[in-house]
């Protein structure tokens, strides 16, 4: 396996294949970089060196007690990125890996990188406050903390319906994707994944979208359940300068694994533009 080590010797596992422009994938939770697959054999097959890491605590990285915080995941995204020394590359964040995409250039700049792309991703900040009168309640993310430390394997199993949309009337149900997703998110440490919802739900990311100086690309499902398209991704398209905001009508959450030809050209076009 490829890994590297951190400065607080956490080992972070990662793919890197092909050659060509950079694309670096960065998971959402409580997955791993396996959830990126048909992507980066897509855009492998297409002359890109494609990256995806597992977040420290999730898939195959240690799996931390402590350092389970957005700047950490953000400087752990640094590392790699400076370790296999990459140039123009294109960063693609999902969910809380939009979040960890976001506070990777907010902290880090984007000497590095030309061009993002956010899906489903969580900025600018999911919690409902004063501010933020659109966001979802505090007790949403205390009852996801409560499943996650009692019962665990059950919530996310129960968790990928929603997560892909599988409740809404005539959708298809499709037991491989559920068990991946259970599977995925089984391979994360308990504490880890605890602890990364506190991330994902309170981390405020406005400042860090404001700092983003390169062509963004958003893209969001308009009956996402799990981060809520009207304090996401509408929000996050009129902070970050001159993005791009793509709507998949009827889109749910999981969109690269449940429009993966749609997915996949829609990035392509904007990389190739």
């Amino acid at each position: 396996m490829s890994t590297i080590t951190t400065s607080d010797g956490t080992e972070i596992f990662y793919k890197d294949w092909g050659s060509g422009q950079p694309i670096v994938f960065s998971h959402g939770w409580p997955l791993s970089a396996d959830a990126w697959d048909a992507q980066m054999l897509f855009f492998g097959e297409r002359g890109f060196r494609v990256i995806a890491h597992d977040r420290r605590g999730h898939g195959r990285s240690t799996q931390t007690w402590s350092g389970n915080d957005m700047n950490t995941y953000a400087d752990d995204l640094a590392a790699l990125i400076d370790h296999l020394n990459l140039e123009n590359a294109v960063i693609v964040g999902h969910s809380t890996g939009g979040g960890e995409v976001t506070r990777y250039l907010g902290r880090h700049g984007t000497r590095r990188i030309a061009k993002v792309v956010l899906l489903g991703a969580i900025p600018p900040l999911m919690l409902k406050t004063d501010i933020n009168p659109q966001g979802t309640p505090l007790q949403v993310f205390d009852d996801i903390r409560l499943n996650t430390a009692l019962n665990r394997p059950q919530y996310f199993y129960d968790l990928s319906i929603p997560f892909y949309g599988f409740n809404r009337a005539g959708a298809t149900i499709h037991e491989g994707i559920r068990l991946a997703f259970w599977l995925q998110g089984m391979q994360a440490g308990i504490k880890s994944a605890y602890d990364c919802i506190k991330q994902f739900s309170e981390t405020d990311l406005t400042e860090d979208l404001k700092r983003i100086d390169v062509p963004t690309l958003i893209l969001h499902g308009d009956d996402d359940q799990i981060v809520p398209i009207a304090a996401s991704a509408m929000l996050s398209s009129k902070i970050v300068p001159n993005a791009k905001l793509k709507v998949y009508s009827g889109g749910a959450h999981g969109l690269a694994q449940l429009e993966v030809e749609r997915f996949n050209n829609d990035l392509l076009s904007f990389i190739r533009d």
